[in-house]
């Protein structure tokens, strides 16, 4: 079971700036169409790659299995720990947005939490830059991740090396 809900440890980064491309377009279409059920496909996307990487998410195998390998760019390895972090920050924030909107019929502010969730997803998407990977390194500097979930966060010369 627990190899079952393994997270992949490194990461593809241009895989998950690709399936956070998806999560862009799928949040904006939510929010420009009013499209208040689309917030649990989001929901559940977040919550399947947390558990368990790409392997139950529809986005997830379309972006690894389709997308990535027919684009002209090499892998860039990146450590898993602080990718399953932010998609554990993306399943809280879609999950309450889909609480939101369809349990309690707020639509406008579900659909203020799917603008946040676009506006962190937009910068991995395009700049690279993992707002979720930031908070975990900062976690990590704080001490409130232990060292040992992620040693080749603190080595990153040991990702130069392989």
């Amino acid at each position: 079971m627990s190899r079952l809900l393994s997270f992949p440890n490194p990461v593809n980064e241009v895989s998950a700036r690709l399936v956070a491309a998806g999560v862009v377009v799928m949040s904006v279409a939510a929010v420009a169409l009013d499209l208040p059920w689309l917030t649990v496909p989001i929901a559940y996307g977040f919550i399947a790659r947390v558990s368990a990487g790409p392997r139950f998410s529809p986005l997830g195998q379309f972006v690894t299995r389709v997308l990535t390998p027919r684009l002209p760019f090499e892998a860039k390895l990146v450590p898993g720990p602080p990718k399953r972090f932010a998609q554990g920050m993306g399943a809280v924030m879609s999950t309450a947005a889909a609480v939101l909107a369809l349990g309690f019929g707020l639509t406008t502010a579900a659909y203020v939490v799917l603008g946040a969730l676009a506006a962190a997803a937009t910068l991995e998407a395009a700049l690279g830059f993992c707002l979720g990977c930031k908070i975990f390194a900062l976690g990590m500097r704080l001490g409130l991740v232990p060292e040992e979930v992620c040693a080749d966060c603190n080595d990153i010369w040991a990702r130069a090396r392989a």
